[in-house]
């Protein structure tokens, strides 16, 4: 077919939902485009796999930031997901929703009424399907399955007791009635392979009025005037344009909505004509409200070998878990590696919990790609309500090379503040009991890290992003943001953008449950209005 009612860029977590939910009216043809491959090979179900798909170019954009001003000059590393599936296909599991108040505030404070936590919870719980948790605030019988860590290492379970000795209390559900305290995370995961928004929501579906084009890099939206007629793309090497008779819905991501956004003349308009692009829509915001969490991390060397490492037990250690994987899909390889984690808050005074801690049972540096010999954790701390601000621009106008991302990272002094307190609780958390008897030397920040001023430049030197970028196509109910409440783009008809670039702010945890629930909401109006 050359022409459906939508046309839908991108077939990561919120692109996969809205090609489900929409196609489930037979009437409704959808055709879902995405530049990755749609074949899910080994190292995407397989948990583990996230070593491979890290670096790996065709199912990872591989970006790159800008030199960060105030992180030594460096060009962090932002990997995103490039498959069906999207981040969801690549990232680390952990299934959190983010505290209710993050939604509350979006709704009084930030101008997204209909967004807040009671509105969104129906479809928290429409989406899900946990394998624990039946209570009132979690659904059973969705197309994402949430469960348990199906083979977590013990120095995960010591991790949470360690925490009990620094008085952070147990928490068995941080999607329940309480964020704060500690516990091992629940995963998207099902029978020991990942679970991502493409398996939950499209794999097996065979619908004749739902078609899935792979491998096509979405070049330019197509318009009459300033109404969205199509979507112009590139596939091995041919150009092609497929026509959208009601509308075109952007679920690129944070980075990549805001990039073809830009290249089909919605933007600044000062800015587009830089690059000769044609003017449609004059958008300044568009790229920016750009925010992320940057993550710091204290990685220390063991003294037992409970955990994986690039050693000669740790491959000895990959042999048996391989057979394991195979036999019963249990064992290492079915591990997210990041098993447990904190809520805390950095103060007191703070209100709500403003850190979060993934542990590791390995030692991990620069995303895995900086192979520590040894055996050891790895401690990862965020911010989770940055005040820094940044944007998504254009390199170029030519639709294949990589946008501008500049996260502008510690621009607010407030964020750098957060990160050394951070640092500080998370060394406590090292040195309790009973992880205390197996750790042996701190390799990063390093045991002549201790006053602010040397904490400051560790974090200068090492922080990087823990994979949660929003708020590049703002939500808002004021003329200024680049999406209204419905996530239509302001300026032009027939265009929606509907992923976690339109989240007014950061939520307080791992952002892929929030962008699903998005996605629902948005299906939902759709076919109200159809």
């Amino acid at each position: 077919m050359a022409a459906f009612d939508y046309v839908i860029v991108g077939g990561g977590s919120a692109g996969c939902v809205l090609a489900s939910r929409l196609t489930e009216d037979p009437d409704v043809s959808v055709c879902l485009l995405e530049a990755g491959p749609a074949k899910q090979d080994s190292s995407v179900r397989m948990p583990a796999g996230i070593m491979k798909t890290m670096k790996d170019p065709n199912r990872n954009w591989l970006f790159r930031t800008e030199p960060q001003k105030n992180l030594n000059g460096r060009e962090l590393f932002w990997p995103r997901g490039k498959a069906m599936g999207g981040s969801s296909a690549v990232n680390g599991m952990v299934y959190i929703r983010g505290h209710r108040a993050d939604y509350d505030r979006w709704s009084a404070q930030e101008g997204c009424t209909g967004w807040a936590w009671e509105d969104l919870l129906p479809y928290f719980r429409r989406s899900e399907n946990n394998e624990r948790f039946t209570d009132d605030l979690h659904g059973q019988g969705g197309p994402l399955n949430v469960a348990d860590p199906r083979s977590p290492n013990p120095m995960s379970r010591m991790y949470v007791e360690a925490c009990a000795a620094n008085q952070i209390a147990g928490n068995e559900d941080f999607n329940g009635p309480r964020q704060e305290g500690a516990g091992l995370y629940q995963l998207t995961q099902k029978n020991g392979e990942r679970c991502s928004a493409y398996h939950g929501y499209l794999e097996g579906v065979d619908r004749p009025n739902l078609e899935i084009i792979d491998l096509a890099h979405a070049t330019r939206v197509a318009f009459d005037g300033t109404r969205a007629t199509g979507v112009e793309y590139r596939r091995q090497g041919q150009h092609e344009t497929v026509t959208a008779n009601a509308e075109v819905l952007l679920c690129g991501g944070a980075v990549n909505s805001p990039q073809l956004l830009q290249l089909s003349g919605i933007g600044a308009g000062a800015e587009l004509a830089e690059f000769g692009i044609d003017l449609i829509a004059d958008r300044p915001q568009v790229g920016r409200n750009m925010q992320d969490h940057l993550d710091v991390s204290i990685v220390n060397r063991t003294t037992t070998k409970l955990g994986f490492a690039f050693t000669l037990r740790g491959i000895l250690m990959g042999l048996k878990a391989t057979r394991d994987y195979r036999r019963n899909r249990t064992g290492l390889l079915t591990s997210n590696f990041a098993e447990a984690g904190a809520f805390v808050r950095s103060t007191p005074e703070e209100p709500l919990p403003d850190l979060q801690y993934h542990f590791l049972p390995v030692a991990s540096d620069q995303h895995g790609q900086n192979r520590i010999r040894a055996h050891g954790v790895t401690l990862h701390c965020c911010d989770l309500r940055p005040k820094s601000r940044g944007r998504i621009g254009l390199k170029s106008p030519d639709p294949m090379a990589d946008p501008l991302i500049d996260p502008n990272y510690l621009d607010h002094a407030d964020d750098l503040e957060k990160l050394k307190r951070g640092t500080r609780i998370g060394r406590s958390m090292l040195a309790a009991p009973p992880l205390k008897q197996h750790m042996g030397e701190e390799m990063f920040p390093g045991r002549d890290v201790e006053d602010d001023a040397a904490l400051e430049a560790f974090i200068r030197r090492k922080a990087e992003t823990i994979y949660h970028p929003v708020g590049s196509c703002r939500m808002g109910s004021d003329q200024d943001s680049v999406v209204d409440l419905d996530c239509r783009v302001r300026g032009v008809e027939g265009l929606r953008v509907v992923d976690a670039s339109v989240m007014p702010s950061l939520i307080g945890g791992n952002t892929n449950a929030p962008t699903i629930v998005i996605a629902e909401k948005i299906a939902d109006v759709m076919r109200t209005k159809h």
